[in-house]
């Protein structure tokens, strides 16, 4: 989709990246909610948790999950711990229509969130 900002960046056309591989870069929220906010988003442009499939695109999650604990690690919060959440359609807050992850930490997270 060539007018989604998350492909725009994840193609290199904007911002810069803290991380990245074949299939997934990151970079910091624009708008941080803790000390440590990154948003994981993957190149293959598929719109929201609930559009992704058995066989590659269940890969790619996963794979996502370890890039956040390499990212948390990274970043020195996985000793006291960091989230990862994923909004998945408007209810849920889901603002951007590219899949993403916010790995949240550096700081004490309140429960329940929102």
């Amino acid at each position: 989709m060539m007018d989604c900002i998350f492909c725009k960046i994840a193609r290199g056309d904007l911002g810069s990246l803290v991380y990245e591989d074949e299939q997934v870069v990151a970079f910091n929220d624009l708008n941080p909610k803790a000390p440590v906010h990154v948003l994981i988003v993957p190149k293959k442009h598929i719109e929201k948790l609930a559009d992704i499939q058995d066989g590659d695109d269940a890969c790619l999650a996963g794979h996502i999950l370890v890039v956040a604990n390499k990212i948390a690690s990274d970043r020195g919060t996985a000793q006291d711990g960091y989230r990862v959440v994923v909004n998945n359609g408007p209810a849920a807050g889901q603002s951007v229509w590219h899949l993403h992850f916010h790995l949240l930490g550096g700081r004490e997270l309140d429960w329940p969130p929102g």
